[in-house]
């Protein structure tokens, strides 16, 4: 669907500089499921907004849904997220028909739920269906953990790697820890291939554990997060940082030219990002999952807003990390401003 030049937003301008027609999807190899809002933590950067207080899950009619909508359609990937989607009622059972039928899952958890009593049959599950897993570490230093993520965050976080590492994941590629990085202030995050080596090299040597890749990402002026730029009157100068990194190299690789995402209640949205702000998709066919059609999806013109200018600042930011050639990666660290960490 085709914008007016009167209806577009900065973003939209900017990138018709170099695609004319806009920003336009090519396929829908990855499909994120969000399971719900509720989470046992209450992340200061959270674009979701999520904590233990919201009651937002995924009907178990929906996941029913999704499950027969798949029918024989495959994807390189099928990332589960939430929320702690770890912790919602039907969560192991959705796993396993997920994987009865063949698909390559991965769970993004928090790490933090793993080490709880209650929940101590999940690593076994996991290693058994092969899931892949990608955990949140926000930084390899425990004042900086604990200040986005709570008081003991970093505790349970480590300790939830151990265990992992123990039943084999970070070991080998068939069970797949990734860790995820996001930066505790107002900046850009550092090279990708650099930080995973300063996380290797501090966890290692401090807790002898491991890890199969570091993804690192960008803080997206949406949620939490924006509301900590407004709060300290640094929104202008961020967006500014983000669009004076504005990379044209990576609009091939963005996420939401290759993936959708569903949320909790069945809508589609092309990116999480979307989805945190209520930007349904809008490309001439059904916003919800029971009247999906995938032909349709895999052409179709991505909802945009300068929250976008996020996704293509410096070497990139995606779901699966940054989005530059390893060549490009350089110059990150540039794009920063004095600023407090998270509060």
């Amino acid at each position: 669907m085709r914008r007016e030049q009167s209806n577009m937003n900065g973003f939209d301008r900017k990138i018709r500089e170099i695609l004319p027609e806009g920003l336009m999807s090519e396929d829908v190899r990855v499909l994120q499921i969000n399971l719900g809002r509720y989470c046992n933590l209450s992340c200061k950067h959270c674009h979701l907004a999520c904590s233990p207080t919201r009651r937002e899950l995924m009907p178990r009619s929906v996941m029913a849904e999704i499950i027969s909508s798949l029918g024989e359609n495959k994807f390189d990937l099928i990332d589960i997220t939430g929320g702690s989607p770890e912790l919602h009622p039907h969560f192991r059972t959705f796993l396993e028909k997920l994987c009865a039928k063949g698909h390559n899952v991965q769970v993004r958890t928090n790490l933090t739920n793993l080490v709880e009593p209650s929940l101590s049959d999940l690593v076994p599950l996991f290693k058994s269906l092969r899931i892949s897993l990608a955990g949140s570490l926000p930084c390899y230093e425990e004042e900086n953990v604990d200040a986005q993520r709570g008081d003991g965050a970093y505790e349970k976080s480590i300790a939830a790697i151990r265990l992992l590492n123990r039943a084999g994941y970070g070991l080998e590629d068939a069970l797949s820890l990734q860790l995820v990085y996001n930066p505790g202030g107002f900046s850009l995050p550092p090279p990708q291939l650099e930080l995973e080596e300063d996380y290797r090299e501090e966890l290692g040597r401090r807790f002898d554990i491991h890890f199969n890749h570091l993804l690192v990402l960008t803080n997206m002026p949406v949620g939490r997060y924006r509301q900590q730029l407004e709060r300290y009157g640094e929104m202008d100068a961020y967006m500014k940082i983000l669009k004076d990194a504005f990379n044209p190299s990576i609009l091939p690789r963005l996420m939401c030219r290759h993936q959708m995402s569903i949320d909790w209640n069945g809508t589609l949205y092309d990116c999480d990002f979307n989805l945190a702000l209520g930007l349904a998709v809008n490309h001439g066919s059904p916003s919800h999952f029971r009247a999906i059609n995938f032909h349709q999806l895999k052409c179709r013109s991505i909802m945009t807003g300068i929250h976008c200018f996020g996704c293509t600042a410096g070497s990139g930011s995606s779901c699966s990390g940054a989005l530059a050639p390893l060549t490009e990666s350089s110059e990150m660290g540039r794009f920063s401003f004095g600023g407090p960490l998270l509060d």
